[in-house]
């Protein structure tokens, strides 16, 4: 007997174009969500099998990260199983009440399909054990404390990666260089020294990475730590609902297929290839490169949604003669793009 044979209706098996014809065939509606907790998970194989059973059942897609300290969740769930999803959810003792963020813009096509993977950690970050403790974190800060905090002079630092917040930000936010979380750590702290005492605003999409930063921080002997309760995405929310003053400009980055939701009318970014303004993310149609870059309509046209032509050429050309250009062609593989690169 195949020893993987029991996993294998724990796994999705059709293909992306399986997958894209399944989503358009739906007739409901959809939410996108997203949530973390820091829990100590004793087993993170077998919650990750039970998390899988039950939401298969529900025909919930996303991505979803388990590990020993917890989760960290990005979800599609069909609106008539939003209950059944948050009765069920909240029924495991390790997730009882944990927040939800739901998606400023939805369309319902965040995610194709469900994927939960154990990992080391719910956010790569590299960070060893004793260089933080989650129990020790900052200040969570509700949108109208946040927007008071920012009046009064506080230092706001943006804890994601660089494509993030070049389409939006909050207004004179340290901004890192960094590709990953784990490139952004060290950096933050390093912008940060000789501001210890200081008041420290933290913020991310939906938190999590704020959490960890925190810790970290006040591990470094940073006294005020801050972060935005429930991130840009729940401060959105919060704007709404009570009329606040909005201070945030231009999109949130989401790390979904919609790439991005818009959180004011403001476009502060521009293309990577002719310079207009515009913060609309595509990754490469040339699936070798796949880099994330900046493109507008009429670039994207232009190239065939390639970042230059070096990728269009490839993109357009017969398969017969695609090996060969595979060989002499220079693709970015996913690497940041740069408007002055000689393919664009």
């Amino acid at each position: 007997m195949d020893p993987n044979s029991s996993k294998r209706h724990l796994i999705n098996q059709l293909s992306p174009e399986d997958l894209k014809a399944r989503l358009a065939n739906e007739s409901f509606k959809r939410t996108t969500v997203s949530f973390y907790k820091y829990v100590i998970l004793d087993k993170p194989e077998e919650m990750r099998d039970q998390l899988f059973l039950i939401w298969n059942k529900l025909h919930c897609y996303g991505r979803i990260y388990v590990a020993k300290e917890g989760i960290n969740a990005q979800m599609s769930v069909p609106d008539h199983f939003w209950n059944e999803f948050k009765e069920q959810l909240y029924a495991i003792p390790e997730f009882n009440n944990v927040p939800f963020k739901i998606a400023v813009e939805d369309d319902g096509q965040s995610f194709l399909k469900l994927q939960i993977k154990v990992r080391q950690q719910i956010v790569a970050d590299g960070l060893k054990p004793e260089e933080y403790d989650v129990t020790n974190v900052g200040q969570h800060l509700n949108a109208q404390q946040w927007n008071n905090a920012m009046d009064d002079g506080a230092i706001v630092v943006d804890m994601r990666n660089h494509y993030e917040s070049e389409i939006g930000r909050f207004a004179n936010a340290l901004l890192p260089d960094a590709e990953t979380f784990k490139e952004e750590l060290p950096e933050v702290v390093e912008k940060l020294k000789g501001k210890e005492d200081e008041k420290i605003l933290l913020y991310c999409t939906g938190g999590v990475r704020c959490e960890k930063t925190s810790a970290y921080l006040k591990h470094h002997g940073f006294s005020d730590v801050n972060q935005l309760l429930g991130g840009i995405i729940d401060y959105n929310r919060q704007v709404e609902t009570e009329a606040l003053e909005n201070k945030f400009i231009g999109k949130n980055f989401v790390f979904d297929n919609r790439l991005g939701e818009r959180i004011s009318d403001d476009v502060i970014s521009h293309c990577h290839q002719c310079g207009s303004a515009c913060d609309t993310h595509t990754n490469c149609a040339n699936k070798r490169c796949n880099v994330l870059f900046i493109q507008c309509d009429s670039c994207r046209a232009k190239y065939n949604a390639c970042c230059g032509d070096d990728c269009q050429t490839y993109v357009l050309a017969p398969a017969d003669e695609k090996e060969s250009l595979e060989q002499r062609l220079v693709f970015k593989r996913g690497k940041r793009f740069y408007k002055t690169d000689k393919s664009a």
